[in-house]
């Protein structure tokens, strides 16, 4: 019998990674184990399998099958980058300042998860998926590796703004491999987010719900790493939660970042142990009712550490909660502050206690989650009494409006609007808003801002300049209508027209200061530079994007000196920047200092590999000092980052065919006619003689 009973010991579970057994779960305090934190964008906690969910989650179910899952775990925002500052900090997003994914950065000097870990003998490794935690937003203090590193292959596509969650995975778990003490991993991965597109077995899965391709295509490539785990000669905590969740239609929201209900704000939280193989056990699952908040999450980290707590954080270990069954309430802010920093929008706030919810806008909202957990009744107007508790409550944390967020580079800008954010938020805060502003009053504006980006994605550009004009005569202070509109107009050769519309902004009293830079662009490139230096000169501060569109005012109006000391002053201002050292070089091209201009231009590439632009130029300044193979080569590198850049595309063709590589030349070439737009017609021509 004791034979028998020592052989079941060793009957390996399922996945291989816990040995059968089934003690209590609980958390203990050691200094000499493993922490992995992993955050899964955009996760809903209700679409997975161990809560109750359509997804096919079995890696992330058998974590909740051996430990502890959170049936009320909240956010306190809905939006990646001030997310995951509370994660790492555990402080609010009024006490680390990044309310937005653009316009913050995390101040140096914040204790961190990793600063403190590190600083306790920890190696820490970052492995992030998407762009809104690039290590640009301050993130990666503390942390000896941060891979931000995004997948080259797909930057045609989306591949400057996030990489599959198995290449997270496989770069995390390389990094783990080569440890030889403890660890501190955090391995975030974006794939859930929108756009939903999963790989084809996945999408296979399920034709008609993508998201949940997405989440069960994560779980998968999940399960490598938590399989890798057993491999350590130490235990592993393993925390998993999301930043937030996704609203997927409901209450009008298609996707997060609006609104506050609990399809965005609730998100998932499990917390387990998985052990070296040799000394691994099967644990009882264990299901906390009890409400918890990210602001609780590091200082659990640092107790199960044996690591000191960070002086002042609000939250509160979870170990009693797990070990103890302490079920006291914990009262949660949150916020969503996107509308507001981008658009001018009412700032969303509220606070959590016990079931009851209270949402603080123009028109507040009240809900008994217990009762009504889809939020379809607002008690507000009807329990007068309750609502003034609950906004005592909130007066506890600071309610004050965000400052106005700092200026981004136009590409960081970008690339956060492509994966559907506002960005570039830079609204006036105001000490008064009404009804008027109530995002719940405004919803149509997003949902029709959204209709019509969707048809310019699909070329109907008629439809969307309609569905602009809609918005601004709904709502005339809406800044991105007047500045998408004006694109539009732009992109279609209707100079004026874009001009007109952003000058309409302007006389609408919009503040963003993205507009006027805008139409300083505008201007000098269709031969009014004086207009544009008039409009920007003497109001650029700090703001990069100001002084590019200064910079080429000035070289487009022949004051080349000018330009060239913009540029040199934006380097200056964000010398980790690689678009300063673009525009320098460029500049530089004008005047035909072509070792100087390819000084800045291999400036500009070493600091982000990303800028095609850049190897475009390098290419002609190459080209310019007779060095056209190597000229050829960066092009050919351009072109590989951006299929559909016309410059690259035409002197790579011309090139190979002085070189004698015609092969190449004609496919090239077939891509420049393609993705030439009509304004080229007489370059086309000449790529046609040239390929024939």
């Amino acid at each position: 019998m004791v034979l028998i009973a020592v052989a079941c010991l060793a009957v390996l579970g399922a996945g291989g990674w816990w040995w059968l057994r089934t003690p209590p779960f609980a958390v203990s305090v050691n200094p000499d184990r493993n922490i992995l934190l992993v955050t899964i964008d955009t996760l809903r906690a209700d679409v997975l399998g161990a809560y109750g969910g359509r997804a096919i989650t079995p890696n992330l179910d058998r974590l909740a099958a051996t430990g502890a899952r959170f049936a009320f775990a909240h956010a306190h925002a809905v939006i990646t980058l001030p997310s995951h500052a509370t994660i790492l900090t555990g402080r609010y997003p009024y006490e680390h300042g990044i309310r937005d994914n653009t316009g913050y950065r995390l101040a140096p000097g914040q204790a961190t998860a990793a600063s403190v870990l590190k600083a306790r003998g920890f190696a820490t490794g970052a492995f992030v998926g998407g762009f809104p935690l690039d290590h640009r937003f301050g993130l990666g203090a503390g942390f000896d590796v941060y891979d931000d590193k995004l997948d080259p292959a797909r930057s045609g596509e989306a591949g400057d703004r996030e990489r599959r969650a198995d290449a997270v995975v496989r770069s995390a778990t390389d990094w783990i491999g080569r440890q030889g003490g403890k660890w501190f991993t955090w391995v975030h991965v974006y794939d859930p987010h929108a756009t939903y597109s999963p790989p084809a077995e996945w999408a296979a899965r399920f034709p008609s719900d993508p998201y949940l391709g997405e989440v069960s295509w994560t779980d998968a490539a999940l399960g490598v790493l938590f399989e890798r785990l057993a491999a350590e000669s130490r235990p592993t905590l393993v925390v998993v939660t999301a930043d937030h969740g996704e609203s997927l239609g409901e209450h009008g929201e298609l996707t997060h970042g609006l609104f506050a209900y609990e399809s965005t704000l609730r998100v998932p939280l499990l917390i387990a142990e998985v052990r070296p193989a040799a000394r691994s056990r099967r644990e009882k699952p264990l299901i906390v009712n009890t409400p918890v908040r990210h602001v609780d999450l590091l200082p659990t980290l640092l107790e199960a550490a044996g690591a000191p707590a960070v002086a002042g954080l609000p939250g509160s270990s979870l170990r009693a909660v797990i070990n103890d069954g302490d079920n006291r309430d914990r009262p949660g802010y949150f916020e969503a502050m996107m509308a507001t920093v981008t658009r001018g929008w009412a700032p969303l706030r509220g606070v959590l206690v016990e079931r009851q919810k209270y949402i603080d806008l123009p028109i507040t909202e009240l809900y008994d989650l217990a009762t009504d957990p889809q939020e379809a009744k607002n008690l507000a107007p009807s329990q007068p009494s309750r609502s003034e508790v609950m906004l005592n409550t909130l007066r506890m944390f600071n309610t004050a409006p965000p400052g106005q967020a700092r200026a981004e580079a136009a590409e960081t800008v970008e690339r956060l609007r492509s994966l559907g954010y506002i960005g570039g938020g830079s609204a006036t805060p105001r000490e008064t808003y009404t009804a008027a502003d109530d995002p719940k009053r405004l919803i149509e504006i997003e949902q029709t801002m959204s209709r019509a980006a969707e048809a310019s994605r699909a070329g109907r550009d008629a439809e969307a300049v309609t569905l602009y004009r809609h918005v601004i005569a709904t709502r005339a202070d809406t800044e991105d209508a007047y500045r998408r509109l004006a694109l539009l107009y732009w992109r279609a050769g209707h100079a004026a027209d874009a001009i007109a519309t952003l000058e309409a902004a302007l006389r609408a009293g919009v503040t963003q200061r993205e507009v006027r830079n805008k139409l300083g662009q505008y201007l000098a490139e269709s031969g009014q530079g004086a207009r544009a230096i008039a409009l920007l000169e003497h109001d650029t501060g700090d703001d990069p994007d100001a002084l590019i569109a200064l910079g080429n005012a000035y070289q487009l109006t022949g004051r080349h000196d000018a330009a060239l000391a913009t540029f040199r002053r934006l380097i200056e201002i964000d010398p980790a920047s690689g678009l300063g050292d673009e525009n320098l070089g460029i500049a530089q091209l004008q005047v035909q200092d072509f070792p100087a201009a390819e000084a800045s231009l291999r400036r500009a590439v070493a600091k982000d590999p990303t800028l095609g632009a850049s190897y475009t130029a390098l290419g002609v300044a190459l080209a310019g000092m007779g060095r056209k193979a190597e000229a050829i080569a960066a092009w050919t590198r351009a072109v590989s980052i951006d299929g559909r850049d016309v410059n690259a595309l035409f002197n790579l063709t011309i090139n190979l065919v002085e070189a004698g590589r015609r092969d190449e030349a004609r496919r090239y070439g077939t891509q420049f006619i393609a993705a030439a737009p009509p304004a080229m017609r007489e370059d086309v021509e000449t790529i046609k003689r040239a390929i024939q």
